[in-house]
């Protein structure tokens, strides 16, 4: 009866998850009081290097009941309080609005999206040509909108795609109900070519994801660190687009460059190109929506527009905070389109929820690498070192850590603390100018190299795209490699030998005045 029970408990614990995996978490478990009762400092780091573990496995299991646990007991043992993990939540209270609503906004309007993108994929001959579009497209929109927001677009709209060739795949029509992560359904002709479009799917996403990295390092309303960089120097818009110019613009352009010798070479996952029986299938697809489409369906493309155009517009005038604008999307389509069922209001929430969670779990893994001071040692580090060099050491410091943790975090705790060093004297005014561009560009470049560096990559690890392209933490770490070479070399060399330069300039031709007035200095309670 007892070994029936733990047969039992221990085939519940985690469901599906492979064996080697449930005993890796509850060694985890066991190891992390141990190590805090001999030395906190190391128990830290050793939680956040378990927690990117769950992340690297979410195809074996999603992270949030394994990273739950580890964050529950870590806040069991004393690593960190409750206090404190409701003190961050709070204050990324607008990323979490963010994707509650924001996401599920666009889950509104995918239908426009759709009949964009598939124009797009069709008439687009040239896998090169579709992936620069594709990269241009993210970078551009996401120095408008959160990349998060960007994101949720480009999965909703690679979604779409998937889901019209494996119902047909399947043998069946393109409205039939159909299970896209059931493959048995897939006749044996077709698997090789659901391989291939798989990974024209896996490279497009790629390249979208880099763009959003691209895009978002260049305005303050690109990335939530940015805003709270911009908060803490006083900048506005146009200044922040300035002083990050001398980075962002050969950032972008190097970006750019890289997609286009990815796609040529054929490496890193790279170059596959879309199967003629594919594109026959969206060919087919579109001309078979165009039939079909009623006067209402018009309507509501022309309304979806209007409330696309609504959504740019807001969010680059930044009426409202991002998720409040989400919900204003959420109305309005709803209301336009006849949607007034709770229960058809739901499905929008499905994608986002879940992650939603998993990222409540993150601010307490960020809880604990507060109050165990992880980052105290390499900040007082780098403030030892002077000029360029410490700019540059900036830059490396913020760019390692963001491939650790989270770009969000580490911009804000090493702008927080830049801003203490300039309020005791330690560093100049102009100074810390300087190196306000240095973590922005360090926590936003280099931080492609993970999934867990940026919340959009995280975003798409953990959505139900992942595992149905057998997108892994693995492959996502892999294909990004040639990007984060080229974004942290070039974003090092123009730190070092133009950003002080540029800056001068910029003085010099009145673009940008010297802070010498009181900045939005660190909270007490940080």
């Amino acid at each position: 009866m007892q070994q029936t029970t733990f047969s039992a408990l221990s085939s519940n614990f985690l469901g599906n998850a492979p064996r080697w995996y449930k005993l890796t978490i509850i060694a985890f478990l066991a190891l992390n009081p141990i190590l805090f009762f001999i030395n906190p400092y190391l128990a830290g780091w050793v939680l956040v290097l378990e927690f990117i573990f769950t992340l690297a496995m979410a195809l074996k299991c999603y992270p949030l009941q394994p990273g739950g646990l580890l964050a529950i007991e870590a806040i069991a043992i004393g690593m960190t309080t409750t206090h404190q993990v409701k003190h961050e939540v709070v204050q990324n209270f607008d990323v979490i609005l963010l994707l509650m609503f924001m996401v599920a906004g666009i889950y509104f309007m995918k239908d426009l999206l759709l009949f964009i993108f598939t124009k797009l994929v069709v008439r687009v001959k040239s896998k090169t040509i579709l992936s620069l579009a594709f990269a241009f497209a993210a970078a551009f929109l996401s120095a408008f909108l959160d990349a998060l927001t960007v994101m949720a677009v480009i999965i909703a709209v690679a979604m779409g795609f998937y889901s019209i060739y494996h119902k047909v795949a399947s043998g069946k029509d393109f409205h039939s109900e159909h299970d896209v992560n059931n493959d048995h359904q897939v006749t044996t002709v077709n698997r090789e070519e659901l391989e291939d479009f798989r990974a024209f799917l896996r490279s497009l996403l790629m390249h979208a994801s880099i763009g959003t990295a691209l895009g978002g390092v260049c305005t303050m309303v690109g990335e939530p660190q940015n805003l709270i960089i911009a908060d803490r120097a006083g900048w506005g818009f146009s200044e922040f687009f300035l002083r990050m110019a001398p980075i962002t613009i050969p950032a972008l352009v190097s970006g750019l460059c890289m997609t286009v010798i990815l796609e040529k070479t054929k490496k890193f996952g790279y170059g596959s190109l879309l199967p003629d029986k594919v594109r026959t299938i969206l060919s087919d697809y579109d001309k078979y929506q165009d039939k079909k489409r009623t006067k209402r369906d018009v309507v509501n493309l022309v309304i979806q527009g209007l409330i696309g155009i609504w959504l740019i517009v807001a969010l680059a005038l930044h009426l409202a905070d991002v998720g409040l604008i989400g919900l204003s999307v959420i109305i309005f389509a709803t209301a336009s389109a006849g949607i007034i069922e709770e229960h058809q209001i739901g499905k929008a929430f499905e994608e986002a929820l879940p992650f939603t969670a998993l990222l409540c779990v993150f601010f307490a893994v960020v809880a604990v690498i507060i109050d165990q001071q992880l980052f105290t040692p390499v900040i007082a580090w780098v403030l030892s070192f002077e000029g360029n060099t410490q700019l540059v050491m900036f830059f490396m410091a913020n760019g390692f850590l963001s491939m650790v943790s989270d770009n969000v975090f580490v911009g804000t705790v090493y702008i927080n603390e830049v801003a203490i060093a300039m309020k005791n004297g330690q560093i100049s005014r102009d100074q810390f100018d300087l190196l306000a561009v240095a973590i922005n560009t360090g926590t936003n470049l280099p931080s492609v190299a993970t999934p867990n560096g940026q919340a959009a990559f995280l975003f798409l690890l953990t959505s139900t795209l992942a595992p149905v392209l057998r997108l892994s933490y693995g492959r996502m770490v892999i294909m990004a490699l040639p990007y984060t070479l080229v974004l942290s070399v070039v974003g090092l060399t123009f730190t070092y030998a133009y950003l002080v330069d540029w800056t001068q300039v910029l003085y010099d031709l009145s673009l940008i005045e010297h802070h010498s007035d009181a900045l939005n200095l660190i909270k007490n309670d940080h």
